[in-house]
């Protein structure tokens, strides 16, 4: 496994050893004592699935604390843009995004601690996204970015009018809106 810090503190890209042949390949997705050691100690307690089309931006969701949540991310089928959103208070990087494309080729992987705004787009015909959570959803803590706030300036990588929003999402306020 190799982990590659990013410019914002704490984001780590996760490259697992993968091992081919012509049956195919494996490869180690998750271990606790390797994390820990690599990563962050984080006890994950929830695991998560979704299933989407070409176009579909999921995010950018929050849960506010105490039920924040830190998240490894990966994608089972296709390919998505992943984007992080930097919302820890005094943090130099606060308001601040990083993305990364994670595919079933790549087999990438983000570490997102808690603090974070996090979201999808979806570049394929259809993905299969998996995320792991270190503390449950809780409806009443969740919170949300919109995904085209200007001052984040993230280009999602697919053409605006193809853009596919969950009625909620296309409600969601721009950061500074935020109380």
């Amino acid at each position: 496994m190799r982990v590659i810090k990013t410019d914002i503190e704490g984001l780590a890209v996760i490259e697992p050893s993968v091992f081919s042949d012509a049956r195919g390949y494996f490869f180690e997705a998750f271990n606790q004592k390797v994390f820990n050691a690599e990563v962050a100690p984080v006890e994950f307690v929830q695991d998560n699935e979704s299933k989407s089309s070409y176009g579909v931006v999921r995010g950018l969701h929050f849960q506010r604390p105490p039920y924040a949540q830190a998240k490894l991310v990966r994608v089972v089928k296709g390919r998505v843009l992943d984007v992080a959103v930097d919302l820890r208070e005094g943090s130099l990087t606060y308001g601040k995004h990083f993305s990364v494309e994670l595919s079933d080729e790549n087999h990438r992987m983000l570490f997102i601690p808690r603090g974070f705004a996090h979201g999808f787009s979806v570049l394929s015909e259809e993905v299969v996204f998996q995320y792991k959570c270190d503390n449950y959803y809780h409806p009443e803590s969740e919170g949300a970015i919109a995904w085209n706030d200007p001052d984040l300036g993230i280009d999602w990588g697919i053409p605006e009018e193809k853009v596919v929003l969950s009625a909620k999402d296309a409600k969601n306020p721009f950061l500074k809106d935020m109380k």
